[in-house]
């Protein structure tokens, strides 16, 4: 399909959050790469699931584990003995972190603690690439896009648990990793707000729009004014696949966090995305039910990130554009609700559509 397949195929791999919704299409593509994976999750997310949808248990193999569990982790890590390790098991949703805090933070920070200290329970030569958010960035709502100096923040709990974890990261890399000859070598990807197929979770604007549609309901919108740097899950995914790759030979990019991110024409408002989506989904009924920012909870106006790091260190770059993006959703959902049988081959159909555009547009990683 692509180099990735020669640094991935018979690989042991484990995803941690392989049932949610990035992790299940890391995990796909991962196993289409010929790779042996070893998912662990707390189950499944939302119902349904994108997950349960392509029945990807038939595809890997799947352990019940909490990551707020050291000892269970570090077991998995030692039974496995993998080559990656793909960290994406989190709290994902600002919303849900207002309501419990300290399930947030022991999930997303602690969590993270503990795959550190698994991976340190390793003898074996690892690659790791643990995965945060853009929300971790302290939000002065810049119009550069953050870049990976930027200072870390949080105004509400999971940013702020994100942004811990970060600093979890850097304290852990400098103290026990750093040493060139350590047989961990760690990297870090930071995505913004990511659409695409099988995303059901509350509160996102994509699996929003898709349940009032197919329930013939009124969509209401809150901030439609609020900027934000969508991209389909494909995107970070070949992002964080380029990155671990070549992470595994190139000691430079030890330690190393890179923005994975839209072209910076492709940022656009909430009341874009649902305009420009239901072109694609008749039928489609909404309304602007509060036009400003904030409400029952903090609420960023502008988050955009910087990529130039990745393109230069990495030479990666977006393939699709925002249309291109929504375009792709659309097909998956409108696939889900007619020929629900037929998901996991379209699943798979849209990742090799993706690295054929790839190849097409001069991505270096898909050629």
């Amino acid at each position: 399909m692509n180099y990735f397949n020669n640094i991935f195929n018979n690989k042991k791999i484990i995803v941690l959050g392989h049932t949610g919704f990035k992790g299940s299409w890391l995990t796909l593509w991962l196993t289409r790469l010929g790779a042996e994976v070893v998912g662990g999750s707390l189950g499944l997310p939302t119902e349904p699931s994108h997950y349960e949808s392509i029945n990807l248990n038939e595809l890997c193999e799947s352990k019940t584990i909490d990551i707020r569990n050291r000892e269970e982790l570090c077991s998995l890590f030692k039974a496995t003995e993998p080559d990656f390790v793909f960290h994406l098991a989190a709290q994902a949703l600002v919303g849900p972190s207002y309501n419990d805090p300290v399930l947030t933070f022991e999930t997303n920070t602690l969590g993270t603690l503990n795959v550190l200290e698994s991976l340190r329970s390793l003898n074996t030569p690892v690659t790791a690439l643990l995965v945060t958010s853009d929300k971790a960035y302290e939000n002065v709502e810049t119009v550069n896009g953050y870049r990976e100096t930027d200072r870390l923040g949080g105004k509400d709990p999971y940013s702020a648990s994100k942004g811990a974890a970060e600093l979890v990261i850097h304290g852990y890399f400098h103290s026990f990793l750093s040493e060139s000859d350590s047989n961990i070598k760690l990297v870090i990807g930071i995505a913004g707000n990511v659409i695409g197929g099988g995303d059901w979770a509350q509160g996102r604007l994509v699996p929003d729009i898709v349940r009032a549609w197919s329930g013939g309901n009124t969509l209401e919108i809150r901030s439609p004014h609020s900027t934000r740097p969508w991209q389909h899950v494909l995107e970070p995914l070949s992002g964080y696949l380029n990155l671990a790759a070549l992470a595994a030979s190139d000691p430079d990019l030890h330690g190393e966090p890179f923005n994975f991110g839209p072209h910076s024409e492709d940022v656009a408002t909430v009341g874009e995305v649902v305009e420009r989506f239901s072109a694609s989904l008749e039928g489609l009924k909404f309304n602007i039910v509060d036009q400003r920012l904030g409400g029952s909870f903090h609420e960023a106006g502008l988050l955009k990130l910087s990529c130039d790091k990745a393109q230069h260190k990495l030479d990666w770059l977006p393939v699709l554009t925002l249309d291109e993006a929504l375009e792709r959703t659309s097909r998956w959902y409108q696939k889900f609700y007619t020929e629900s049988g037929e998901v996991r081959s379209f699943s798979g159909s849209q990742i090799d559509e993706y690295c054929k555009l790839a190849k097409e547009r001069g991505r270096v990683w898909a050629n």
